[in-house]
């Protein structure tokens, strides 16, 4: 073993781990050769964080027609939680508590998810964005660049992991152009993610255990003829057609489909359709992301315009304990699940979340809850697992004024929301790239981001 190699750190390591990938593949080494070479000359630890996915998996809960609303209940700005009076959008003054270790000032509302976490695994809230007042497919808080989105640029990044469909979406879909970016397969709804993966050979030419063996019998024949043939430019194609061939005779759709004991656990069971949607969709990404069918799920949230919320409290109040609990029970069965690589870790240490919408209204008016809000400002949410310093960066205080913050520091500064969407977006990014920037750098052409990001930590 050579010290020299084991005693790495920070970005030396990863670079190294890095060049020996590449020259494993240039020499056709297979993945579990690579890891023995790797383990014996630089260490088991080395070798074992090689095994893992070098991106995080992503869900992005996309809100529109005024339902982004809601999930200020669930991460209010400081001010507003602390302060406010009682025509503040918040429906727990003087229940709010302050979130202890966090880079920049954080509250729970009584309902809030991830309280069970460190300082480190919280929400990182961002400025970003305009206020889109009413669309489907809001846009502003979710732009990377010029031309570009930050999911359909996380989805390139996420293409280092190959899955079969690298990125899902519940219609309608925001999604955006990069370069590099997969197609989506697309559905209707929650039931329709379950039916993407009831193959239809499963049920008709390769019903019978028998039929679907023979298949698998008659594809190995193939590949091995192919091997004998020393065609090494069709390995990886062989290798993609394998798994679909494999999958072909299998109906994945009762390991993905959401029982009613899932229901109760995520806090859904008799809660509104678009709340059990959300719930649904999440217990079926925990089931995906397990057998590593996708990289990537795009959800749309909530739907509703939410102006006389306030008018009824009761139901209020259930809806926003719902939400809470759902984050809750996707990051439980995330940690209950070991990561398909085998690298020894769960999913929940691969996941990054992002919640953007197209208005999240005004914060500080519950009456009628404006549309409208300071400074036509927006902003978004992102559980970067780590890799983001978390807390508010600006925010809306009790008196409607409007902060901003220096990205390059994180530091308050009198920049606009709508300046800071690509910088906000980047840091997404950066957490799914599992601290890349170089990666990120492919799609964001701005300043600096190191006043949002973890340095990287190996």
């Amino acid at each position: 073993m050579d010290q020299r190699l084991k005693e790495l750190r920070g970005t030396g390591r990863r670079d190294f781990l890095r060049w020996s990938a590449t020259v494993a593949a240039v020499l056709g080494l297979e993945r579990s050769r690579f890891l023995n070479v790797l383990g014996d000359s630089a260490g088991v630890a080395m070798a074992d964080q090689a095994a893992c996915p070098t991106t995080n998996r992503s869900v992005h809960l996309v809100a529109g027609n005024g339902g982004f609303a809601w999930f200020q209940l669930l991460f209010p700005h400081v001010g507003v939680a602390l302060k406010g009076d009682g025509n503040a959008a918040f429906h727990a003054l003087g229940k709010a508590t302050k979130v202890a270790g966090t880079n920049k000032p954080l509250v729970y509302a009584p309902e809030s998810p991830f309280q069970t976490l460190g300082p480190k695994r919280q929400i990182t809230a961002m400025m970003a964005g305009s206020n889109e007042t009413h669309t489907s497919t809001p846009q502003s808080a979710a732009t990377i660049g010029t031309g570009m989105g930050m999911i359909a640029a996380i989805a390139a990044i996420q293409q280092a992991n190959p899955t079969l469909l690298p990125v899902i979406g519940v219609n309608p879909v925001t999604f955006g152009a990069a370069p590099g970016a997969p197609g989506v397969a697309t559905v209707a709804n929650s039931s329709g993610l379950v039916d993407l993966f009831n193959s239809a050979a499963s049920r008709t030419l390769l019903q019978t255990p028998e039929a679907a063996k023979l298949n698998d019998a008659y594809y190995n024949a193939f590949a091995s003829l192919n091997a004998a043939s020393g065609r090494k430019t069709l390995d990886k194609p062989i290798t993609s057609a394998k798994v679909a061939a494999d999958l072909l005779g299998k109906n994945l759709s009762a390991q993905l489909q959401p029982t009613a004991a899932d229901d109760v656990r995520y806090g859904i069971a008799g809660a509104p359709t678009n709340i059990v949607e959300i719930g649904r969709s999440l217990a079926i990404a925990a089931r995906a992301f397990k057998l590593g069918l996708t990289s990537s799920l795009i959800i749309p949230a909530m739907r509703d315009d939410p102006h006389g919320a306030f008018n009824n409290m009761a139901t209020l109040q259930s809806n926003v304990v719902a939400l809470g609990k759902i984050f809750d029970a996707f990051m439980a069965d995330c940690a209950a699940t070991p990561d398909p690589s085998g690298c020894g870790k769960t999913l929940a240490d691969g996941i990054v979340m992002t919640i953007h919408g197209d208005t999240p209204k005004d914060p500080t008016v519950r009456s009628g809850w404006p549309d409208g809000t300071p400074g036509n400002a927006n902003w978004m949410y992102v559980f970067g697992n780590g890799y983001l310093k978390t807390g508010w960066f600006g925010g809306i205080d009790e008196n409607r004024n409007v902060s901003g913050y220096d990205p390059a520091t994180g530091d308050t500064a009198n920049i606009s929301s709508q300046a800071n969407s690509n910088a906000a977006a980047a840091a997404a990014a950066f957490a799914v790239a599992k601290g890349d920037m170089r990666r990120v750098q492919d799609f964001y052409r701005g300043g600096s981001i190191a006043g949002l990001v973890n340095a990287l930590q190996i």
